[in-house]
This record gives structure tokens, sequence and C-alpha cells, in this order.
């Protein structure tokens, strides 16, 4: 059964050959946490082998390189490990929609499905942070003056990023609304309400 507060959840990240999986882009690495009350309480971290070699943007971009990638298990074999990890949370991502459509399109290649929700940090901090100078994972953590060692584009880095981040506006949030506990389905209401009735939206908890 999924959590309903917006505190126990996993969140992910995925590294990628490119930016479409219907265009035959796989995922190359996978970083997750797990959230319980607000802590880190898992990781799970694996690259894993697309069966093709990634190009030299990739390799720059990530710092993944297709050596590395040849000595990593398949594709299919780290996405039963992580199906499994995941099992029915709750799940978050900055830019949601980019890692659903890669966890959607490589558990469909093994026949495996999930039962819980997505929310998208990307969408909620667009709202919680209007005066951000712009949405990006790195410079909210930095407009958050949230402590930071280690490079992004690599999985689980941005995954724990994303992850005290998204503490960070479940914390301003619950200034606002009258309880502590921050439920999940008021997140993802929040993510697609217009800028200009968020106040609305969380005074009326």
């Amino acid at each position: 059964m999924t959590q309903t507060c917006a505190d126990s959840l996993v969140v992910l990240d995925f590294e990628t050959t490119g930016l479409s999986p219907n265009m035959g882009d796989r995922a190359i690495e996978i970083g997750a946490v797990r959230l319980e009350r607000g802590q880190v309480v898992d990781r799970f971290q694996a690259l894993m082998n697309p069966g093709k070699p990634v190009s030299a943007f990739i390799e720059n971009y990530t710092g993944i390189t297709n050596r590395m990638l040849n000595r990593a298990a398949p594709c299919d074999e780290v996405m039963h490990e992580f199906s499994d990890f995941m099992g029915d949370s709750n799940l978050v991502a900055h830019n949601a929609s980019f890692d659903k459509r890669f966890l959607d399109a490589e558990l469909g290649r093994i026949c495996r499905s999930y039962d819980g929700h997505f929310a998208c940090s990307l969408l909620v901090a667009r709202r919680v942070y209007q005066q951000a100078p712009n949405h990006k994972l790195g410079s909210l953590i930095a407009y958050k003056n949230i402590p930071s060692e280690g490079g992004f584009h690599r999985a689980l880095y941005d995954s724990e990023m994303t992850a005290k981040l998204w503490m960070a506006m479940l914390d301003d949030i619950s200034q606002i609304i009258t309880t502590k506990v921050v439920p999940f389905r008021l997140i993802q209401k929040l993510s697609k309400t217009p800028k200009s009735g968020v106040n609305t939206l969380l005074l009326a908890q």
C-alpha cells in the first residue's frame, strides 16, 4: 500500500543515452533514495549496460564511459532489482516526466509495473519558489543554501540532492498549511495549480 504522506517515498534519477525511449534511447544508470518520515533509510545505485555505445557527449556530460558500461549488468537485470527496491512506494523525480518515461519503458521490457504515483519536484518548485532565478536542480540547491559536495548528472547524487530539495519544500509548505504532515495528494494538486492560485490552495488546507 502506497504511503499517503509526502515525506515517505522513493526519489529517483536516471542517466540515459539520450532524451527519448521512443527513439531507442536507454537508461545507463539509476540512483534512488528511500525516504521515511523525511529521513533517508535506503539507497539504490547501479550502472546498466544498454547494449550499445553511448555518445561522446553523454560520456562528457555524465562521466559515465563506455568502458564502465561494458562492465555493468544489463538493463533488464538492474531493473528487476530496482523494481523490488521501489515496491509500491510513491515516486519523486526532478523533471519527473523524463524519468517516468524511462522507468515505464525499461520496466515494460521486463513486464514489470508499479503501483506508486509520481510527483515532480521541478513543477512543485516552480510554484513554491517563484522568485528563484530558474528551477534547475543545481540552481535550486544553491537558492535554498543546501550543502552540496559532488557532481550533478550522476544518478545517486542527483537523487540525494532532489531528496534534500524535496524535504526543504515540504518544510516550507508545512509552514503555510495547518498541519505538519503534508499529504502526497496535496503535492500532486499543487504541481497542477496555476502559480497565481498557490497561496489560495495552501491556505485552504
